[in-house]
């Protein structure tokens, strides 16, 4: 293993520029750091996103209730530019006080709703509607398990695999092979339950796998990180043939299109305020 530049702490931490795709908007503290009141459109449902890993569950979860007959799930998707710092607006700070995509804004309660943190958005439209989330009580503690079990393990694959092997401004290894054990680690945890099981929860498609899908799923199909040859996640056959069964369904290739600022442009939907958008307001369409 080859020698890093030592690092000694001082005694006292002080933030400084650290380099890296996200170190313009990267601080040590909360709140706004400018007005700007979010837009507001039509439906009861406003999300306000970016097709990350986290908006993709959102997306996905709408179109999967559209799909199912829920015209109380209509939903309007705005934009929010994390490169730009629209997070840190004050309107969407009164949604989401941690600055993180996605956020949502439910106005078909007496009082509006908000709900911040995807597992959070996840488990409230599943209640909201009864859907994605199993009735019988095994079954729906093994669904929430799994939901979970995606919330606190993701940040080793985002925040730790993917920042050091893909943001960071320098390659460095130990971070890379620490991160990548665990991640190859959690790939082997799935791995081991889908074998056994065709969702995560059992037979029945749930916010567990929706949840997990947006990582795991889309980082065994090649599409986080470029990342699939380093990982050898061609190996984690149970997962791959999950993620690949998900990754058919309609509403979840129209869910992850909302958003989406990147990639093919017939996959960007910069914004979703109607169905028909995905037919006609695609970027290849603009």
């Amino acid at each position: 293993m080859s020698q890093e530049t030592e690092y000694t702490p001082p005694r006292v931490w002080e933030p400084k520029e650290s380099g890296g795709k996200f170190a313009s908007i990267n601080r040590p503290v909360a709140g706004p750091t400018h007005e700007k009141a979010l837009p507001v459109g039509k439906h009861p449902f406003q999300l306000y996103s970016l097709a990350t890993p986290n908006g993709v569950k959102a997306g996905v979860m709408f179109e999967e209730l559209l799909a199912l007959g829920h015209q109380g799930a209509e939903y309007d998707a705005w934009l929010i530019d994390i490169g730009e710092g629209d997070q840190f607006g004050s309107g969407f700070v009164e949604v989401n006080p941690n600055s993180k995509i996605p956020a949502l804004m439910d106005h078909s309660t007496d009082t509006p709703t908000r709900v911040f943190e995807s597992g959070s958005i996840l488990l409230y439209l599943a209640e909201k509607f009864g859907e994605f989330l199993p009735k019988e009580h095994a079954a729906r503690t093994e669904a929430l398990n799994w939901l979970f079990w995606q919330m606190g393990s993701a940040p080793f694959l985002g925040g730790g695999f993917g920042h050091f092997y893909s943001y960071a401004p320098v390659k460095l290894e130990y971070p890379i092979d620490r991160y990548a054990m665990e991640t190859k680690r959690q790939l082997d945890v799935l791995n081991r339950h889908l074998a056994e099981n065709r969702y995560l929860a059992g037979d029945e498609y749930s916010i567990a796998d929706i949840a997990n899908w947006a990582w795991y799923g889309q980082l065994v199909l090649g599409r986080l990180y470029d990342a699939a040859e380093f990982l050898q996640v061609h190996e984690y056959t149970h997962v791959v043939r999950w993620a690949e069964e998900i990754d058919a369904r309609p509403a979840v290739q129209r869910g992850r299109m909302v958003n989406r600022t990147f990639g093919e442009p017939e996959t960007q939907l910069h914004e979703r305020h109607d169905a028909s958008d995905f037919e006609t307001r695609t970027e290849d369409k603009r």
